[in-house]
């Protein structure tokens, strides 16, 4: 059974039903078997509605993806209560976590997909860059201000946010897309370059 965030609660508005009757075929079926047809199989209203208000599987994936980004960007804070650098553990322990907890490894596995169509798709790109530049944002805006908490070393706002971005696509694509076991090597390399680069030494 998909488990859905929260959200994508059931709900009686066309395109939020629509956004997750999207997301239960998409973890079910993947981009390649995706079809309009399955999608509307997860609808629960008229499957005439998608075709409406679609005109392709790709229309409909895109303003998904929008949708989702749409989602993280108004629910993701600035940084915790406890500082940067909780909100920085925090941000490096769901990065290589993604899909294994809330959003399972079917989304991750449909997201590496969806990011694999910007190499030739001009649509994907514009998403995926679009996206990859909010997370770059965000963290690059934690950095500062842990900086200006003292909490964190005089570093690169936006060369550290970079790094952060890289480390966060690579373990997504990892994870899915390999059976060789290196996460952990990686997230112990990765926090030791949290302690040893950034965190301001105590």
């Amino acid at each position: 059974m998909t488990q859905f965030p929260p959200f994508l609660e059931e709900t009686d508005d066309t395109r939020d039903a629509i956004m997750r009757a999207t997301y239960a075929a998409l973890c079910e079926h993947g981009y390649n078997e995706l079809t309009i047809q399955r999608i509307g199989d997860e609808f629960s209203k008229s499957k005439s509605l998608l075709y409406h208000h679609y005109d392709s599987k790709d229309d409909l994936l895109l303003d998904f993806l929008s949708f989702m980004l749409d989602q993280l960007e108004g629910q993701i804070p600035t940084y915790r209560a406890g500082g940067a650098d909780d909100h920085i553990a925090e941000i490096v322990e769901q990065t290589f976590d993604l899909g294994v907890a809330e959003m399972g490894t079917d989304f991750t596995r449909a997201l590496v997909e969806l990011r694999a169509q910007a190499a030739h798709d001009e649509g994907y790109r514009e998403h995926f860059t679009r996206s990859d530049q909010f997370v770059r944002k965000h963290v690059a805006h934690t950095i500062r201000s842990g900086i200006e908490q003292g909490v964190f070393r005089d570093v690169d706002p936006q060369e550290t946010a970079a790094l952060f971005q890289l480390v966060f696509v690579g373990t997504m694509t990892q994870r899915v897309t390999s059976d060789d076991d290196i996460l952990e090597d990686g997230r112990s390399a990765f926090e030791r370059y949290v302690r040893e680069c950034l965190l301001e030494a105590e």
